[in-house]
């Protein structure tokens, strides 16, 4: 049985080491972005597809009995991509997103549904933010004029003249969190609902300083999405569609 894991998180790099060690063959296809990524088991390939069509024709010339999905809950069009090549020649697809975090007692949550409108809010709630978004959608903050911290792993390309950038790959402890955002004087956090434990701890410690926490709301998934949020679900999955 050979599976296409359309990775870069780490439950597609977990995944990949359940479904080889199982004598599954898996490929997993990475986007590239990042450098110096860390690679799962198995075999592997960087770069895009082209788009739905280029996927579709991808899986056409290679054929697979099962598609993945586990790339990050905001990567809303990779995942449209999959689920339309999939439909397009047939072959079972699934998605596999770990939940979302929920605020606790003591947290105080600003919902946004966009970059721009996290920045929009940001004036109102403090005058030094720190992005934890990536690099891409550090453009919207830009006209905020507050001061801004920018963590991301690999340098944004210009690199932005109107923030501060701290260049760092996680997972950071919460004694970490809580030494930057004391270090840097921080007032309101700007994040994503990524989900998970890896990143959960800037949260936390946010949550200790009574910051306010600008958290971006994930991309809803297509209805038709067959969808499970954990490594061991996807791992059955596939387990049901293996032809032996």
């Amino acid at each position: 049985m050979k599976v296409l894991l359309l990775g870069g998180t780490g439950e597609a790099r977990e995944l990949a080491g359940l479904l080889t060690g199982a004598g599954i063959d898996v490929l997993t296809s990475l986007a590239g972005r990042t450098t110096n990524a860390r690679l799962p088991a198995g075999e592997v390939r960087s770069g895009g597809f082209g788009g739905a069509d280029g996927l579709a024709a991808w899986l056409r010339t290679h054929p697979v009995d099962a598609v993945i999905d586990a790339t990050h809950p905001y990567a809303a069009t990779m995942t449209a991509h999959a689920i339309e090549a999939a439909r397009a020649t047939g072959v079972p697809l699934l998605v596999l997103r770990r939940s979302g975090w929920t605020p606790e007692p003591g947290d105080d949550w600003q919902p946004a549904d966009s970059h721009a409108d996290a920045a929009a809010m940001l004036p109102a709630l403090g005058a030094r933010v720190f992005l934890t978004i990536g690099r891409q959608g550090l453009d919207a903050y830009a006209g905020t004029g507050l001061w801004t911290l920018a963590r991301c792993v690999d340098p944004p390309e210009p690199p932005p003249s109107w923030c501060e950038l701290l260049l760092a790959r996680g997972p950071f402890s919460e004694a970490d969190e809580l030494a930057l955002l004391r270090e840097y004087r921080i007032d309101v956090l700007v994040t994503k609902n990524s989900g998970g434990a890896a990143t959960a701890a800037k949260l936390r410690a946010a949550r200790q300083l009574d910051l306010p926490v600008v958290l971006i709301r994930r991309p809803a998934l297509p209805a038709e999405a067959e969808t499970v949020s954990s490594v061991e679900q996807a791992a059955q999955w596939v387990m049901r569609q293996n032809p032996a």
